[in-house]
C-alpha cells in the first residue's frame, strides 16, 4: 500500500506522518522498502489557466511526483474543507466564488487529470455532506429541479452550467437554495455520480469504484469541539470505500454515510 499525505496546516501534516512513518507507509524517495513519509504542500486551484494542469508538489522535481501518481496511483481521497461557514457574514456572491473554486472545481478538475490515471480496481472517494441531501430538497421549483440533479444521464457540461449559475448571480432566480455550502455538496455529489457513470461506460473490465460519502459531523478547525465525531471515527467510512475488496462490484457511484448508501 502506497499513501500520499498534503495537509492544510503544516503542523498536523508532519504530525500525520509521524505516526504512519514506520508503519505501512514507505518514503518517496527511495521506493525499495524503505520506512518513512514525506509531506508536500498540495496547489490545486492556482494554476491558470488549468491546461496544462499539474499537480505542483513544493519540490524542485515535479517530473518526479508526476511519474510517482502515474506508476502508483491505487486510490486517492478529496477532502476539501472551506473555511467559509453558512452564518459567515462574507457576502453570499463571495462565499460562493471561493467554495466553489476549491470545493468543486479544484475536485472535478483533479479528478479530470487523475482518473485517467487510475489504476485498475482503484478507488476514488470524494467527500460530499449530508448537507447536500437537504439542499437537494430545498430547491425550487421543487421537482423540476431535483430531477435534474437526481437524472442519470446529467451531463458534466450541464452540472457545470448550474454551478456557474452563482457566479452569474441568477442562482436563487433559478431555484438553488441560498446555501453555498449546500450548493457545493450538490456539486460534488453529483459529479461522483457523473464520473462513476463514465467509468462504467468507458472502462467497466477495470472495477474501479468511484463514491461521494459523508464522514459526519468531524471535530475539525471547521465543525470545533462541538461536533459530535472523532476524527479517527470520521474516517471509518471514506477507508471503508477506499479499502473495497478488489473483486467488490460496489458500491459505485454512490452517497454513501456510516458505511450505508443513501438514496440520491
Amino acid at each position: 500500500v502506497l499513501a500520499q499525505s498534503t495537509s492544510r496546516k503544516g503542523q498536523t501534516g508532519n504530525e500525520g506522518i509521524r505516526k504512519l512513518s514506520g508503519t505501512f507507509i514507505p518514503s518517496l524517495e527511495g521506493m525499495e522498502g524503505r520506512k518513512g513519509g514525506r509531506l508536500f504542500r498540495l496547489e490545486v486551484t492556482a494554476l491558470e489557466p488549468r491546461t496544462p494542469f499539474h499537480i505542483t508538489f513544493n519540490s524542485p522535481d515535479l517530473t518526479t511526483g508526476t511519474i510517482f501518481l502515474y506508476h502508483h496511483m491505487e486510490f486517492y481521497y478529496i477532502a476539501t474543507p472551506s473555511p467559509l461557514k453558512d452564518n459567515d457574514p462574507t457576502p453570499f456572491h463571495i462565499q460562493a466564488e471561493v467554495t466553489m473554486k476549491t470545493n468543486f472545481f479544484g475536485t472535478r478538475d483533479v479528478c479530470t487529470e487523475l482518473l485517467p490515471l487510475m489504476k485498475p480496481q482503484g478507488r476514488v472517494v470524494n467527500v460530499s455532506s449530508n448537507v447536500s441531501l437537504r439542499a437537494l430538497k430545498s430547491c425550487s421549483p421543487g421537482v423540476e429541479l431535483q430531477q435534474k440533479f437526481r437524472n442519470e444521464a446529467i451531463s458534466e457540461e450541464e452540472l457545470v452550467g448550474f454551478m456557474e449559475d452563482t457566479r452569474n448571480g441568477i442562482h436563487q432566480k433559478e431555484g438553488w437554495p441560498n446555501s453555498a455550502y449546500g450548493m457545493r455538496k450538490i456539486g460534488i455529489t453529483v459529479l461522483s455520480r457523473i464520473h462513476a457513470r463514465n467509468l462504467r461506460e468507458q472502462r467497466r473490465g477495470d472495477k474501479i469504484l468511484l463514491n461521494a460519502c459523508y464522514p459526519g459531523w468531524v471535530r475539525t478547525d471547521m465543525a470545533r469541539p462541538k461536533a459530535t465525531k472523532s476524527p479517527e471515527e470520521g474516517a471509518e467510512t471514506p477507508v471503508y470505500l477506499a479499502l473495497l475488496s478488489s473483486d467488490a462490484e460496489g458500491p459505485h457511484g454512490q452517497f454513501v454515510m456510516e458505511k450505508k448508501v443513501e438514496q440520491w
